[in-house]
């Protein structure tokens, strides 16, 4: 009886968290931020990783609450530790944009929650792993290749223009440049600006 009752807290928990995400969700949409941040907090607070996420963007875009970026890395955080894959990625952005590059266990967080984002099919973690390993100190050229073709596959024409440039100079991969004019071309019809000029 006492398992029964503790499944049933369980359960309301859950789906009170649930309710109060959507709701906030709905909220945001009518531009009623503060409300949406209120639900989203509440939800938040009971552990829920989909609603961190939310009281994350709204402390960074400042919608409901003030802006506050160390707040929202608090919540990305807590979101990434559950593995919400785009607060991995959000919070890995953090980590390096906004602390010290000296800090190697930040530097390494960040990279081991950009590569679970990436794998977890988020794009812009891809990209921005792709460009990261492409331009570190010590390039990874075929890991960023990699990242990168992940990145166009899934419709990133930055990307693409990317990949193009991994052929035309050889990096990472042979150098091709029939296979540099396709992805050229590719991003181009994306509406990809370098690619035209690169394409000329």
């Amino acid at each position: 009886l006492e398992e029964a009752a503790f499944q049933l807290q369980q359960i309301f928990r859950i789906d009170i968290s649930i309710a109060l995400n959507i709701l906030g969700i709905e909220s945001m949409r009518a531009g009623r931020y503060r409300i949406a941040y209120t639900c989203f907090k509440l939800a938040a607070d009971r552990g829920y990783s989909k609603a961190q996420f939310n009281v994350g963007l709204c402390y960074e875009h400042g919608r409901g609450t003030e802006k506050d970026l160390e707040k929202a890395a608090f919540y990305y955080y807590r979101a990434a530790s559950s593995c919400h894959p785009m607060a991995q990625y959000r919070y890995a952005r953090y980590l390096l944009c906004h602390r010290p590059e000296n800090e190697w266990d930040r530097h390494q967080k960040a990279v081991t929650f950009l590569e679970q984002a990436a794998m977890a099919g988020i794009t812009e973690a891809q990209a921005f792993l792709g460009v990261f390993y492409m331009r570190g100190l010590q390039p990874k050229e075929k890991r960023g290749l990699k990242y990168l073709l992940l990145a166009a596959k899934n419709g990133d024409a930055q990307s693409r223009y990317h990949v193009g440039v991994c052929y035309e100079k050889g990096l990472g991969v042979q150098q091709n440049l029939a296979e540099a004019m396709r992805h050229y071309q590719q991003s181009a019809a994306a509406g990809n600006r370098k690619s035209r000029e690169r394409l000329r």
